[in-house]
């Protein structure tokens, strides 16, 4: 019984341990991710993308289209600029030429 009584009165001891280094470990990982550190392999070597020949091309071609598509996106920004300005300015030279018209009809009257 003496037994059973010093395991039962250090199971709580154990487990606030266990659960302590547990969340430490999840909040260093947590923090590793975040901050873009590698993380830890099983033998605690750090664990870095492979960079091999395969990787290195198709970082290459997604520059190359990350290139395009800003230059097309910049395209597309340009003309819906000149939407824009088309849009907006016409009713306005259209009005500016209504009342023109008005006054040169209103003077020869």
């Amino acid at each position: 019984m003496d037994k059973f009584q010093m395991i039962s009165g250090l199971f709580p001891m154990i487990a606030v341990i266990v659960s302590i280094s547990v969340g430490g470990w999840v909040i260093t990982t947590w923090l590793r991710i975040k901050n873009g550190y590698p993380l830890d392999g099983p033998w605690g070597q750090a664990m870095h993308p492979k960079t091999d020949r395969e990787s290195l091309e198709r970082i290459k071609l997604l520059s190359t289209e990350n290139a395009q598509l800003r230059a097309e996106l910049g395209s597309v920004k340009d003309r819906l600029e000149t939407i824009e300005r088309i849009v907006t300015d016409q009713p306005q030279r259209l009005a500016r030429e209504i009342d023109a018209l008005a006054i040169d009809h209103g003077g020869h009257a």
